[in-house]
């Protein structure tokens, strides 16, 4: 390991800086990096949340839509009609249990 680090630095001394790159550049990013504000938890959170909410409502509206649907498509019986053929049935006395 410790020859592989030689190696290393050997051949990085060998090779000239490079003029596109700024002197201290990757001090003033590691600089940069490390007194930059902290990451907005709080934003993320609701910006999460927000995007929850709205997925919530979409699948809402279409098990609505899909229910209403559902229920049009099927003919229901009348409960009205079958309430008083059961009551009369019941009632009649020519029916035998």
């Amino acid at each position: 390991m410790n020859e592989l680090h030689q190696k290393l630095i050997a051949a990085a001394r060998r090779t000239a800086p490079d003029d596109r790159v700024p002197y201290a550049f990757e001090k003033r990013i590691m600089a940069r990096i490390i007194f930059s504000d902290h990451a907005d938890t709080l934003g993320m959170w609701s910006h999460a949340l927000w995007r929850a909410a709205v997925s919530c409502v979409a699948i809402m509206a279409l098990s609505g839509v899909w229910t209403f649907w559902s229920a049009q498509q099927q003919a229901q019986p009348d409960f009205e009609q079958e309430f008083d053929s059961a009551v009369l049935v019941s009632a009649s006395p020519d029916v035998v249990w």
